[in-house]
């Protein structure tokens, strides 16, 4: 019965793809179906110029050519075409670049969007102002709130930072990441900051509130792997006994935004309002969110 069922299923459906004839309905036949993905990108394009679900199109053709080692040029495609897209497009195009971004090593681009993120979540343009959105990874929906959306982008922050060797920075980040959200994984990026800083003691502190089960994702088999790996490359610099206990200095900043989370990261309370308590007074430093 089941698969009599199957085979009554529209084409569509089948293959997952949207119904009816129209360019953007033809790229995705073609890049699922025909799994053609230059020709794709020719029908993308299309559906993009005739306005066919350009939301849509130019999100799945900026993907396509990532995946055709043209990052470069769907970086260019999505500045050139995103004001035709709707505003509620306007996220996941900022999370398409941002990937694109890592892919041509643009840290620079990188660092700029993030905080441009931070600053939507400021301003309360985030989530449509809800407390909560739906997100998808592997097909499995769940929900995800702005406090851990605020930690997850601080924590590719930290990241793009430890890529340009900005260490104090990345530290930084990292630390106020972990107060709305500790990660095991964040925790380690931390620890890796502080030990080029030479700050052993601390590093290992870190790890320890990792392998005391103090962190959320403490029992994950990657975290615990590699907090193995960083114990280990620590033991030799313990044993000559140099370490440094100094904070990383603001003054290496470059984002004196960073400066007021601190006094800021005590305010946050439950959602109540458009604006959130961790931005309230970042006010003062909109120059430096602004992209």
């Amino acid at each position: 019965m089941k698969g009599s069922l199957k085979k009554q299923e529209p084409y569509h459906v089948i293959h997952k793809l949207p119904p009816g004839d129209s360019p953007y309905v033809r790229a995705k036949h073609v890049q699922l179906v025909e799994k053609d993905p230059e020709s794709a990108i020719v029908l993308f394009w299309k559906a993009i110029n005739t306005g066919d679900r350009v939301d849509s199109a130019l999100k799945d053709m900026a993907v396509v050519m990532k995946q055709q080692d043209r990052a470069e040029e769907a970086i260019e495609a999505i500045k050139s075409f995103r004001h035709q897209c709707s505003k509620q497009a306007q996220e996941s195009l900022d999370n398409v670049l941002l990937d694109l971004y890592k892919k041509c090593g643009k840290l620079d681009e990188q660092i700029d969007l993030l905080k441009q993120k931070l600053r939507m979540i400021h301003q309360g343009e985030a989530f449509n102002g809800k407390p909560t959105k739906t997100a998808r990874s592997h097909g499995r929906k769940f929900q995800v709130t702005v406090k851990q959306e605020t930690s997850r982008i601080l924590g590719n922050l930290g990241w793009a930072y430890m890529q340009q060797a900005n260490y104090a920075a990345a530290e930084i980040v990292y630390r106020k990441a972990q107060q709305i959200d500790p990660e095991a994984n964040k925790a380690c990026n931390l620890c890796m900051c502080l030990i080029k800083q030479t700050q052993y003691a601390e590093a290992r502190s870190v790890l320890e509130d990792i392998l005391q089960g103090k962190i959320s994702g403490s029992d994950d088999p990657k975290s615990r792997n590699r907090v193995e790996e960083l114990m280990k490359e620590l033991e030799p610099w313990e044993s000559a006994g140099s370490s440094s206990s100094n904070p990383a200095d603001l003054s290496l900043l470059e984002d004196t935004f960073l400066d007021g989370l601190d006094q800021l990261m005590n305010q946050w309370t439950p959602f109540r309002s458009r604006r959130l308590p961790i931005f309230e007074e970042i006010s003062q430093y909109r120059d430096q969110l602004a992209c």
